[in-house]
């Protein structure tokens, strides 16, 4: 322990020295930081993200309409069953949707048998209940299959949010489940949400359907008519069933032609195949392409499109070109999400509470700095200028992984002052210990950063695995506390085990003396 290998004293100073540079960005004004992100890459200009409750921002409470996916799970269910009781040949009267079902009403009560397997053969989730009449059927979807729609429903719609947000640019955002049907989303640095809102508002339910060129004549399903965004008050017929939809696509970007800004688009291999044999069918007749229940476009099909790569045409904006990309690389929402509460947090309290945690570090250090010296002298010192380390550490690592520091994270790290000497603080006092029973100076130091290491390795370790559960299962600011944690505990271990170790171990080569002042 006494001699240090020449290698690992120059990686000490460089993971030393790679601190303080790395996080010199923090300490610098907003001026400083700009001129800095213009310099190369490859040189320090990242600092450390700050949370919502640190530099402002916006709050919004999105709630999911999960009364939607069960209504289109009911008209499923009706769509699914009509041709499987027309091809068993069972005549009804009636059937139609009802919440959570369908509703089935039978010419002949005989048939009832039939129609249960017909029933379960589309879907197994159903509860089955027949009426006093013997010929009306209900069939609705049993209570854990309301609950595993939900929940589906809420996970694929945090992840469509997310990855819309993160579309945007905003950095860091807290996007987290509430309750049944809601979902958290907070957007640090954001003052003005209106955008935001707009493009999470939006489903993205992208379909191409044929236009009705004859009253309905041959189009299969039936039609339907909806507004055209390009002349308001206009509408179109199209046909009812779609027949490429939004998650065919593999790729979208924003692009020019002609001077005019498009959508490019790519499809997988299936939504290629059948767009090639549908514009193979329909040389000449419109096709209209749906987003949101509105017709975007209704250009006409001049040739067959294969090869899975097709444009999206109309009086864009090249603002207009770039969200609808954006919508469409995202994908749909399964349901449309309404903004139940929105909140705008002030930069005001933020910068009082960074303030605070700067005193509240400061103090921190004051109080820790004096008990070391006080204690164990000049080794206390020792373990004070490695404490300025470790802090350099911290942040210099959350600027590089781009960690977002809250008040909660700032806790953490003022908890990581006050336990990054706690390792010292063991090796001391084991030093004193070896000192008492004879050892001579060197065999003491030795053997007390030696013997040490096993608890200082053990209480860090079961520090460091309750912060990981904390982030595991924690959500925002629980996260921002453990994130913060679990690098001063990794930046602590290193600057009370290596650092110190090689000022002592440079002090006791230099001034070879008889006694240790601890």
């Amino acid at each position: 322990m006494i001699n240090i290998p020449r290698w690992k004293v120059v990686l000490i100073l460089v993971v030393c020295a790679w601190a303080f540079i790395y996080s010199a960005p923090n300490l610098v004004g907003k001026s400083e930081r700009e001129w800095m992100a213009t310099l190369p890459s490859w040189l320090p200009s990242r600092t450390v993200n700050l949370g919502l409750d640190l530099q402002g921002g916006s709050h919004l409470q999105l709630g999911v309409d999960i009364g939607y996916v069960i209504r289109e799970r009911s008209e499923a269910l009706v769509q699914a069953a009509r041709p499987e009781l027309r091809e068993a040949k069972v005549g009804y009267t009636r059937i139609g949707s009802i919440p959570g079902g369908l509703r089935l009403t039978l010419r002949e009560g005989e048939d009832i048998d039939k129609v249960k397997k017909i029933i379960r053969r589309i879907d197994s989730d159903l509860d089955i209940i027949v009426a006093e009449d013997g010929k009306t059927i209900e069939a609705t979807l049993n209570e854990p299959a309301i609950v595993k729609i939900q929940d589906q429903t809420i996970d694929q719609s945090i992840e469509i949010v997310r990855r819309r947000v993160d579309e945007t640019g905003t950095r860091e955002p807290v996007i987290a489940r509430q309750g049944e049907d809601r979902i958290i989303v907070q957007l640090p640095g954001v003052d003005n949400p209106e955008y935001i809102k707009e493009i999470l508002g939006k489903t993205a339910q992208l379909t191409f359907h044929l236009v009705d060129t004859g009253m309905g004549v041959g189009m299969k399903g039936g039609t339907r008519t909806l507004p055209m965004a390009e002349d308001p008050g206009q509408t179109i017929s199209i046909e009812r069933r779609a027949m490429i939809t939004g998650d065919m696509l593999t790729n979208a970007q924003p692009a020019f032609d002609q001077g005019q800004p498009i959508v490019s688009f790519n499809l997988n291999g299936i939504g290629a195949r059948k767009f090639c044999d549908v514009t193979r069918e329909h040389v000449g007749d419109p096709f209209a392409i749906v987003l949101d229940n509105e017709v975007i476009s209704a250009p006409r099909i001049n040739s067959a499109i294969c090869g899975g790569a097709a444009v999206i045409t109309g009086q864009f904006t090249v603002q207009e070109t770039n969200d609808l990309a954006l919508l469409l690389r995202a994908g749909a929402l399964p349901a449309p999400l309404k903004v139940m509460e929105e909140r705008t947090v002030g930069p005001s309290l933020g910068a009082d509470s960074v303030e605070a945690g700067k005193t509240a570090c400061l103090m921190g250090m004051v109080f820790v700095v004096t008990m070391m010296s006080a204690c164990y002298g000049l080794f206390g010192v020792f373990s004070s200028l490695a404490l300025v380390v470790n802090l350099a550490l911290i942040l210099a690592l959350m600027s590089v992984l781009q960690a977002t520091l809250t008040l909660p994270g700032i806790a953490g790290i003022v908890l990581t002052v006050g336990m990054a000497v706690d390792a010292n603080v063991l090796i001391y006092e084991r030093i004193k210990d070896e000192l008492k029973i004879g050892r001579s100076v060197m065999s003491a130091v030795d053997s007390g950063y030696r013997l040490a290491m096993n608890s200082i390795t053990d209480s860090n370790l079961t520090t460091l695995i309750a912060a990981v559960i904390l982030f595991s299962f924690g959500t925002g600011p629980i996260k921002g506390f453990a994130v913060a944690m679990s690098i001063g505990i990794i930046t602590s271990f290193f600057s009370a085990i290596a650092v110190t170790r090689l000022m002592v171990v440079t002090w006791l080569k230099a001034k070879r003396p008889q006694t240790i002042p601890v």
